[in-house]
């Protein structure tokens, strides 16, 4: 491509990946948060002069439009404004001419936001707004920091904390982990890709350059999209296509005697249970024979009651399933991230027909 033409592109506006939902949340919530930020703010500092500072605006567009951004969370907005306006009744204190003097605060507040992690870009608004501010700003001096400073951007905060939090939008936003089935400190099946964290984190300190988003969120995205690219290569490919059609199976009044022997006879580890009708009710597995339950001791061969139990007393209910149209792609988490090791395939009537397990999605995998 033409080094020019490549050059007047970076000039065209990129897509924004917000839909129309979160574009209205950022529009209400940015209007929300200045209104009650404003009424309060001149509610307690009616009296000072300022009382609401303008760099809250562009607060409110990263609290309210992005909560997700690194630049937006708790620290970067008290800290970032604090520290910011600080810095700006230094240079505008100590520095004669105003235009040296707001330029240098400017930079000063980047680089110590930068050093104390709490990067906000409207830090560097505050920091100017202090030494262009005129009088009344100079006349409050380090006062400023918390007045009316440190009050509109507590304000304007717990606001997006009520905003956010009562949509579900995860405030301050963190990554949530997936929890691991076995309770141990490995990463799930699903990280042990071939992107790991560390060689995320490695490709962005050679990339250099700060990037809006933090590296758990770069990494779940990258983690979709080869998702996504897996549907596209075997979403061709259905739960009947793989699945064993000739599935032994065991109704929940048998006694647990004849389950154990299926299971021993069989050589497999897991009975789908069926009522009369064939429809799926539960599943038990060789795992929960051992597994105590309401306070009883487990149900092994010879155990008290054993004579007396029933498939019922000891399968689990409700079972997972997948439909036998399904994609296998349904299955890949369900095998890997949830432990599980076979599942049930039922029909559009919701009646047993299959049964699919890890082996057979391993197979499929590796002939494509």
């Amino acid at each position: 491509m033409n080094p020019i033409l490549n050059f007047l592109q970076g000039f065209i506006p990129p897509t924004l990946g917000a839909g129309r939902r979160e574009r209205l949340y950022g529009c209400i919530g940015a209007g929300l948060g200045l209104q009650v930020t404003a009424l309060l703010s001149h509610l307690f500092l009616g009296q000072v002069n300022p009382w609401f500072i303008a760099p809250m605006g562009a607060s409110a567009v990263l609290l309210f439009a992005v909560p997700s951004s690194p630049l937006a969370q708790p620290w970067s907005i008290i800290g970032g404004n604090m520290l910011s306006a600080a810095i700006g009744v230094s240079c505008a204190r100590y520095i004669g001419d105003p235009a040296l003097a707001a330029s240098l605060a400017g930079a000063l507040a980047i680089a110590a936001m930068f050093q104390l992690r709490c990067l906000h870009p409207p830090g560097g608004a505050v920091a100017i707004t202090v030494v262009l501010g005129g009088p009344a700003i100079h006349a409050l001096g380090y006062q400023f920091v918390l007045w009316p400073v440190a009050v509109n951007s507590a304000l304007m905060l717990g606001m997006a904390l009520l905003f956010n939090n009562a949509l579900r939008r995860g405030y301050p936003h963190r990554p949530q982990p997936a929890p691991n089935a076995h309770h141990t400190a490995d990463p799930l099946p699903s990280q042990r890709r071939a992107i790991s964290q560390q060689d995320l984190h490695q490709a962005l300190a050679a990339h250099g350059e700060v990037l809006d988003i933090s590296e758990e969120d770069l990494l779940a995205i990258l983690t979709a999209a080869e998702e996504q690219a897996q549907q596209r290569r075997l979403g061709g490919i259905h739960c009947a296509d793989i699945m064993s059609r000739d599935v032994v199976s065991i109704a929940p009044d048998a006694s647990l005697q004849d389950a154990w022997d299926k299971l021993a006879h069989h050589k497999i580890k897991a009975l789908p249970v069926v009522n009369p009708a064939q429809a799926l009710t539960g599943i038990v597995s060789l795992h929960d024979f051992f597994l105590p339950r309401d306070g009883q001791a487990a149900h092994l061969p010879g155990s008290p009651g054993w004579d007396r139990g029933t498939v019922a007393d000891i399968m689990t209910s409700p079972v997972r399933h997948v439909a036998a149209l399904q994609p296998i792609t349904a299955l890949s988490r369900a095998f890997s991230d949830g432990g599980l090791h076979h599942m049930p395939v039922v029909d559009a009537d919701g009646k047993l027909c299959g049964i699919i397990t890890q082996s057979d999605l391993i197979a499929i995998l590796l002939k494509n």
